[in-house]
This record gives C-alpha cells, sequence and structure tokens, in this order.
C-alpha cells in the first residue's frame, strides 16, 4: 500500500500525517509474517492480506479510536486464516 492509498482510506487531506503513516506502513508487511507466517512475496498476492493491513494501518493509527476492540477481533480472525493459508500446502 502507498501512502497515498493509506491516506485515503484513513480519510486524510493532505501529507501532515505521511511521517506517522510511513513507518506504520513499513511494519505491516513484518507484523503479518511474524503473526502468521506468510511472507512479503505472499502477501502480496493475497487480497486478504491486503484487507488486514488495511485494517490494521487503521487500528494502529488510531489506537484510541471508539472502534478499538471490535476492530481487535476483525483483525486476529483474519490473520488466523492468513495463518492458515501460510502454512497450507501449495499445489
Amino acid at each position: 500500500m502507498t501512502v497515498t492509498e493509506a491516506r485515503d482510506y484513513l480519510r486524510l487531506d493532505g501529507t501532515d500525517n505521511d511521517g506517522v503513516i510511513t513507518p506504520l506502513l513499513s511494519a505491516i508487511p513484518d507484523y503479518i509474517e511474524t503473526t502468521t507466517g506468510m511472507s512479503a512475496a505472499q502477501q502480496a498476492t493475497e487480497p486478504l492480506a491486503d484487507t488486514v493491513s488495511k485494517f490494521l494501518l487503521a487500528l494502529w493509527y488510531n489506537a484510541e479510536g471508539t472502534e478499538t476492540e471490535k476492530l481487535e477481533r476483525t483483525i486476529n480472525s483474519l490473520l488466523k486464516v492468513l495463518t492458515a493459508m501460510a502454512v497450507a500446502p501449495t499445489e
């Protein structure tokens, strides 16, 4: 995900928050790989990984938000699916 896509997803105007967004975007692939075993290369071709990335960005960016508990539950469920996909044998 690019910084521009992240700003669009977070509904932010301007570049004022890019200094916060950029390191969050950098951390997401490593976080997903650490928690699921799905490599960055696998994540790049998996649409569900893109969805989880957006949810993680929203959670980390708005850590004090009102919907954090629901978002955490959703993320955890999606990470479980990605874990199963990462360990499933490929054909």
